[in-house]
């Protein structure tokens, strides 16, 4: 049996249109890899990368010979539209190694699926489109993406097979990995191309009413499974993309992928049943969120049970800056006690207080170089304390649960410092905490604590839930770049009219036909 020959590439990044540009610094600072050390970093215990992608080439390693062809996998932490010339870079990189390499069997492309460019909407299918040119239309393509993914019909018509995450919080990236992996097998082995169908809802929900979970994004999730296993296997894959509001493209709205193995009307009449049932629960896409008064009326309690707080509208998870200061400050005022909050990100405070020594006290200055002329310093506001250095750690970490568990973490030089009763984590590295090693790197216990809160959106319910139920979880309505209130924000190019910024929207599941 010939050994198949696969191209393997991606480019990772979530944009928030309204966020600072990503930059050839941020792949860089997180991935950037290419050839050798792409499959070497792939095949570490505990990598760097993504999960997703390394989880492919050891299913790929598992399930018999091939012959790997490692062209570029970049990944940048979330941020605002990539530069022209990074994405540009990225492209003919890819381009030029799949020329090099001669013809290959198959492509597997690993991207997250929420990206726009300086110059398009869509580069996520710009490039998944010259990927096809370069390979022919007889090549099998397979990609995986977020769940939080924009889906546009070019990503759609470039690819053969797409693989969306089923988990939010993010948990099931080796999953994923390993499906498009065995199914990239199975169509190689059978020689039959599988067949997809695409419908797009004029639905455009906030992350936040996205938890797989819950009601209704996890009853739409489980309801595609379900009839996924009842197909009697002519289903591949049911992805449901909910999409990532902030990126603001004419692409956003929640979508249904769905891909049988040979029989498109199969896969067509899924789509649109389910495309149906996600349209009849639109209503329920809408969440209320904790105010940041009732927020601190909790904290004060003292007889109810420990709490977190996601301070949700900065969520670098998200695009968020990690230094918005309105939820600390308004703790500090409210002399909460037993309290950790993770993580700030402001290197200037970080290098001060590794200047300082443990157990050295200083007037901590948050913000300090704080820039006004820029759209997002409305939230990331100066804040002074009076604080004791409790800890420094080089924030090389590994995670321990939740999206992160088992993946090597830079999260750059981190202090833990105590002003009043709230003990913070101060990294340098724009990253969400999502995992409990941003407290647990200091030696800080979580379960002592009565508040604990944290700069991400939804990935720290996974990392955290050892500590917290559902019930003790609150989203705080905070301003920053990911406050997830669709009245907000001056988006451009969401298709409209959308649901729920147009109330009266319509849709028909016979429109399709």
């Amino acid at each position: 049996m010939k050994v198949p020959k696969i191209a393997l590439l991606g480019a990772i990044l979530e944009s928030n249109r309204f966020a600072p540009p990503a930059d050839l610094s941020d792949f860089k600072s997180l991935t950037w890899l290419s050839g050798d050390a792409l499959m070497s970093e792939a095949r570490f215990a505990t990598p760097k990368l993504a999960i997703e992608f390394a989880a492919f080439v050891r299913a790929m390693d598992a399930t018999g010979d091939w012959t790997p062809v490692p062209c570029i996998l970049a990944a940048s932490h979330p941020a605002g539209p990539v530069r022209k010339t990074v994405i540009e870079e990225i492209i003919v990189t890819s381009e030029d190694m799949l020329r090099s390499a001669g013809p290959v069997d198959a492509v597997y492309i690993c991207n997250h699926g929420a990206m726009v460019a300086e110059h398009d909407h869509d580069p996520d299918g710009l490039l998944m489109s010259h990927i096809r040119r370069v390979v022919g239309p007889d090549v099998p393509v397979v990609a995986t993406l977020d769940l939080h993914a924009n889906i546009s019909q070019q990503m759609v018509d470039a690819c053969d097979l797409i693989v969306g995450y089923r988990t939010n919080p993010h948990v099931d990236q080796i999953e994923r990995g390993e499906e498009a992996a065995f199914s990239l097998r199975r169509v190689l082995a059978s020689g039959v191309r599988p067949q997809t169908a695409h419908v797009k809802l004029p639905l455009v929900p906030a992350s936040v009413t996205l938890l797989s979970a819950e009601h209704p994004y996890g009853t739409l999730i489980d309801h595609g499974q379900r009839r996924q296993a009842e197909g009697r296997g002519e289903i591949l894959n049911v992805s449901i993309f909910g999409n990532f509001l902030f990126s603001d493209t004419p692409d956003n709205g929640l979508s249904i992928v769905v891909t049988a193995r040979e029989d498109q009307k199969a896969a067509s009449a899924l789509a649109e049943e389910l495309a149906d049932m996600a349209w009849s629960l639109r209503k329920d896409f809408v969440r209320k969120l904790t105010s940041v008064t009732e927020a601190i009326s909790i904290s004060a309690d003292q007889a109810r049970a420990p709490v977190i707080f996601s301070d949700a509208g900065d969520n670098p998870g998200g695009g968020g800056s990690g230094r918005t200061t309105e939820l600390l400050a308004a703790l500090h005022a409210a002399k909460a006690e037993e309290c950790l909050y993770g993580s700030f990100c402001d290197p200037e405070l970080v290098n001060e207080a590794h200047r300082i020594g443990v157990g050295g006290k200083f007037r901590a200055q948050f913000n300090r170089s704080s820039d006004s002329s820029v759209f997002w310093a409305q939230w990331d506001v100066p804040f002074e304390a009076d604080a004791e250095v409790l800890g420094l750690h080089n924030g090389d970490v590994v995670g321990e649960l939740g999206m992160t568990a088992g993946r090597r973490l830079a999260l750059g030089p981190s202090a833990a410092l105590r002003i009043g009763g709230i003990t913070v984590v101060v990294i340098t590295d724009r990253t969400q905490t999502a995992d409990p090693v941003f407290f647990h790197m200091f030696g800080l216990d979580i379960a002592s604590a009565r508040t604990v809160v944290v700069k991400s959106r939804g990935h720290f319910r996974a990392g955290f839930s050892n500590w917290f139920g559902p019930n003790q979880v609150f989203e705080v309505d905070t301003g920053g770049l990911t406050s997830p209130v669709h009245d907000r924000w001056p988006f451009a190019n969401l298709p409209r009219p959308n649901f729920p910024m147009d109330i009266d929207a319509s849709w028909s599941a016979q429109l399709l036909r």
